[in-house]
């Protein structure tokens, strides 16, 4: 706990220190915000978290900062003050418009009260999320990315598709598509650890390539509309392995979507396609 308020407090001094500067600058400077590229591990987890460099520090949202480290924020409007409490975990983003879909991978808990803005326009609001925690076809944990058995550096780093949010209303139901892009990376870790464990495609410590130097298994983190692909849930790292492992050499494509009927939160499908 002592290392988590260290952490906060980092994270809290490094927003007055940049809000303050900018209250009191005379003149606004223009400053140059790039990517960042660099890996991030949270208890030796590699994590994918939405961030920016500038000026030579990292800046991430606190929110996702919040998800991954499991400790409480709250924005308050009236006061425009941002709350920070460390004796409970991360509640999700309660008084939202549309706390997911975004760019952020970090894992996002379903709230009641969450509002999702949809791709038509459309408010999808949360009303139930009892199965989220507590599927009874829970297989797997699933509140940490897979751990890396090899060195997921020397293989590609494919881009995330962009967030999406879709509804559809069928027989009087409303229904809530959102692509899960945390799920889309734990699929895409699992591949990679298949690949590093076995001989046809990892050798010397290293991804087996082609003669024209391209990896022999390429993974895409979306699935074409052309495709048939196939689905399964809930979620199951053996069936990736074991798909893998029939056929290694090729292209994979994975993606991952949310499914809500009428609010209430369903499940997780998991979608795979080798060509």
């Amino acid at each position: 706990m002592k290392g988590k308020l260290n952490f906060v407090a980092g994270l809290v001094l490094g927003i007055c220190l940049v809000t303050g500067t900018g209250a009191a600058a005379a003149v606004v400077e223009t400053v140059t915000a790039t990517l960042n590229r660099s890996p991030i591990y949270v208890d030796g987890s590699r994590v994918d978290l939405a961030g920016y460099t500038i000026n030579g520090y990292n800046y991430f949202k606190l929110r996702d900062i919040a998800a991954l480290v499991d400790f409480g924020v709250e924005w308050d409007q009236t006061t425009s003050t941002i709350r920070i409490d460390t004796t409970h975990g991360y509640q999700g983003e309660g008084n939202a418009t549309a706390p997911a879909p975004e760019q952020a991978t970090a894992r996002y808990v379903p709230t009641v009260g969450d509002r999702i803005t949809c791709q038509d326009g459309y408010i999808y609001e949360i009303t139930d999320v009892t199965k989220f925690n507590n599927s009874m076809f829970a297989a797997e944990d699933t509140a940490k990315l897979p751990t890396a058995t090899c060195d997921w550096s020397l293989l590609p780093d494919p881009e995330l598709p962009a967030a999406e949010a879709r509804h559809f209303t069928s027989g009087g139901r409303e229904y809530l598509f959102m692509r899960n892009l945390y799920e889309t990376r734990r699929m895409q870790y699992t591949l990679y650890n298949a690949i590093g464990s076995n001989p046809q495609t990892w050798q010397n410590g290293k991804p087996v390539t082609r003669a024209d130097g391209k990896p022999l298994v390429q993974v895409h983190l979306s699935i074409p509309d052309e495709f048939n692909a196939y689905s399964f849930w809930p979620w199951k790292s053996e069936q990736i392995t074991e798909l893998f492992n029939s056929c290694p050499p090729g292209d994979y494509y994975v993606e991952a979507w949310d499914l809500y009927c009428d609010g209430a939160f369903r499940y997780t499908e998991y979608y795979i396609y080798v060509k």
